[in-house]
């Protein structure tokens, strides 16, 4: 009886497992769905998504490892720079455990956008970042226009054309 009550709850833990894995799957970041809440202690204010309706913000997971994330840090300055006067907000979510290898990599390549730092993954895992670095254009509604993984420099064009093309509707 005990072998039958305890495979019992082996069966349950294993179906229960793979609801939650469908489950989170299924709660992947998709376009035309409000992008879940950012509220995260940034490097020189806190960062609130909330407070950035009304704006493009271009959300970007990032860590002091990433090969490509060194690729995308100037070109993501270059488009705050770009469009920021016409309502786009780079935000740059770090992802690294230890703050000092962040603050290291962030002197090294300087950052002219909000900083956030997210590091237990609590947001990442909202967003169900799946590489690094990561990307998601938000619209001045909430709702996600584009998902993107990864930064490679023939991707500039296509990402840019991204933005500007939802920038109109910002207000």
């Amino acid at each position: 009886m005990n072998k039958l009550i305890g495979g019992g709850f082996a069966v349950t833990a294993v179906l229960a497992a793979a609801l939650a894995f469908a489950t989170s799957n299924a709660r992947a970041v998709e376009p035309g769905q409000a992008a879940p809440a950012i509220e995260l202690a940034g490097r020189a204010a806190p960062v609130n998504l909330e407070r950035l309706q009304g704006k493009l913000v271009y959300v970007d997971f990032w860590a002091s490892w990433c090969g490509p994330c060194r690729q995308s840090f100037p070109w993501m300055n270059e488009m705050q720079a770009k469009y920021g006067p016409r309502g786009l907000q780079v935000v740059g979510v770090n992802l690294d455990n230890d703050s000092a290898e962040a603050t290291k990599f962030l002197s090294q390549v300087p950052a002219s956008f909000a900083v956030a730092f997210d590091p237990k993954g609590d947001t990442a895992r909202r967003y169900q970042v799946k590489g690094m670095p990561s990307s998601v254009l938000i619209g001045p509604d909430g709702k996600v226009i584009q998902v993107h993984t990864g930064f490679r420099a023939d991707q500039r064009a296509a990402l840019e054309a991204a933005i500007v093309a939802a920038l109109p509707v910002v207000r």
